[in-house]
Parts: structure tokens; C-alpha cells; sequence
């Protein structure tokens, strides 16, 4: 009996600079957070936000404050 192909998730590129002037590229942010008609940039905050939470957590680090955000090429 032939499997039943699993659902793909798609994800969408991001650049994130921090306050402290670091870089992280290609941060991925799922495709379905950019469905948003009216809060675009805040729902990719948002998402990138809750990453870098999670993150922070599992080091023991604080958060670094996000400057700019700019989707990858």
C-alpha cells in the first residue's frame, strides 16, 4: 500500500540584527506567519521573538533585542 505524502512545511528566509550590532542570517519563520494582511512585520517579530526566547531559555542567556529584520535573498 503506497504512504500517503506528508504535508511540506514551507519556511521563509530572515536576517536579524541585534542591538549589540551581531547578525544571525537565514533565521527560518514559517510561511503561513506571513498570511497576516494587516500585521506582516509584527507577526515575523513576533515569531523571531519567541525563537530567540526558546533560545535563551535552553542557554541561560538573556535575549538580545532585535534592530532591524530583512528577509534573505
Amino acid at each position: 500500500m503506497a504512504r500517503k505524502p506528508t504535508a511540506r512545511a514551507e519556511f521563509v528566509f530572515f536576517n536579524v540584527v541585534y542591538e549589540d550590532g551581531s547578525q544571525k542570517s537565514n533565521r527560518k519563520v514559517p510561511a503561513d506567519v506571513l498570511e497576516d494582511p494587516y500585521d506582516k512585520d509584527g507577526a515575523i517579530r513576533a515569531a523571531i521573538e519567541a525563537q530567540d526566547k526558546a533560545i535563551s531559555e535552553r542557554s541561560g542567556l538573556p535575549p538580545l533585542g532585535i534592530k532591524s529584520i530583512t528577509r534573505a535573498k
